[in-house]
């Protein structure tokens, strides 16, 4: 396979001895997506790797003139530290979007976080101590199961299929080893871009209930739908303060300004925030209200629509382009919303040695094995739409297809 670039870096010549990190940091390893990155950032790859949000998506302008008014009417304000909690204009907005949805949530039970990946770190924090147990869905978001390792935590994986986790794994693990928290990507999951049917998210909140064990519902992607409806999210299923919802503004309006939050219940926001202050204080106060101000005025809705109907027709592109070129039999989840869809090669094709190949036809994707907990299926690649053109799309899934039948035959 390619070798991809190293992230250790070896002692200075004047220093033979290593230090002495943390035991912690032998379970944590890099994560193989942005690694994989490093290798495909030449723009003459067409890249399938990343979950990178389209760039030219981005409302450039409105953010810009939203950092120009903060700056004009609140700028000593806006350099200034702030609270932890998060600033309160902007926490607003964000439960009465929640409330919309059938959230019990108010600004009180709002905290904002440097995306929603700290949301994550900060949750496990507050749980997780050396050998508990994490529930996950088996494959996982790849930066979830990291956080956990980040806490010595171990993870049990349940199986998935088209509906999700399959909740009925979960009761036995519930049962068996008793574990401090279920974590589920509820919607357009990260590797696969399945969701959960809605009677399994009914039965994984009664589990949840049954045996007090809190949900963390990761829904970066619920915003972005296709086709299909809507189901109720699991917090707004829960009526015991066990699902700690997480969301971000990564996806819908930019990566880069790093807001995220979570919603929970008053005891739980109150041992996140001090969780955060000894993380990093608060988010940057600049990037709250620039969010805040933009929200305001922005057509916020009209911009999702515009999102979902670019990133459904390159979706769509994809699924038809995967028909049209991959070997018959091949099979790969049929997303109804999201950045990805998963496929499952062919008998005896393995996706670092597939890597290889599509490298040279300057084609790039992510093998699914780190995905895993535990045994890894190295059967498995993940692929992202959001981030090419229908066009490159299509040649590009062409170029694969042709690397595929190489391995094949």
């Amino acid at each position: 396979m390619t070798s991809l670039p190293s992230v250790a870096k070896p002692a200075p010549e004047s220093r033979k001895r290593p230090l002495r990190l943390a035991r912690r940091m032998s379970r944590m390893g890099a994560s193989a997506v942005r690694e994989i990155l490093k290798v495909t950032e030449r723009p003459d790859i067409i890249s399938f790797a990343g979950g990178l949000p389209a760039p030219e998506l981005f409302p450039v302008k409105a953010i810009a003139e939203a950092h120009e008014t903060v700056f004009s009417s609140q700028g000593s304000a806006a350099l200034q530290y702030s609270t932890t909690e998060g600033w309160k204009p902007l926490r607003e907005w964000i439960g009465r979007r929640m409330q919309s949805r059938g959230i019990n949530a108010d600004s009180d039970n709002v905290l904002i976080t440097s995306g929603s990946q700290q949301g994550i770190d900060l949750v496990a924090r507050i749980f997780l101590e050396a050998g508990d147990v994490v529930v996950v869905e088996n494959p996982c978001y790849l930066a979830a199961l990291q956080a956990f390792s980040a806490y010595e935590a171990t993870m049990i994986g349940v199986g998935s299929d088209e509906a999700g986790m399959r909740v009925d794994q979960v009761e036995r693990v519930l049962m068996e080893s008793a574990p401090k928290l279920i974590y589920v990507v509820s919607d357009f999951s990260n590797p696969k871009g399945t969701s959960l049917s809605l009677d399994r998210r009914a039965r994984l909140v009664e589990l949840s209930r049954r045996y007090n064990v809190p949900i963390l519902e990761d829904d970066p992607y619920s915003e972005l739908r296709y086709r299909g409806q809507p189901s109720p999210s699991l917090a707004s299923l829960d009526e015991d303060g066990l699902v700690i919802y997480l969301s971000t503004f990564s996806k819908t309006l930019s990566p880069g300004m790093r807001i995220g939050w979570v919603a929970a219940s008053s005891e739980l926001i109150y041992a996140l925030v001090i969780a955060k202050q000894a993380t990093d204080l608060h988010t940057s106060t600049i990037e709250q209200r620039a969010a805040s101000t933009l929200l305001e005025t922005f057509d916020y809705d009209g911009h999702i629509s515009e999102l979902n109907r670019v990133y459904g027709s390159r979706c769509f592109s994809m699924l038809e382009a995967l028909e049209s070129h991959f070997p018959k039999g091949m099979r790969w989840t049929q997303p109804e919303g999201g950045l990805f869809l998963w496929v499952e090669l062919p008998e005896g094709v393995r996706a670092d040695a597939l890597l290889e190949v599509a490298l040279r036809r300057k084609v790039a994707f992510v093998p699914g094995a780190p995905f895993f907990v535990n045994a890894p299926r190295r059967d498995f690649i993940r692929l992202n739409f959001s981030n090419q053109s229908t066009e490159m799309i299509e040649e590009g899934i062409e170029r694969l297809g042709r690397a595929i039948r190489e391995q094949v035959s």
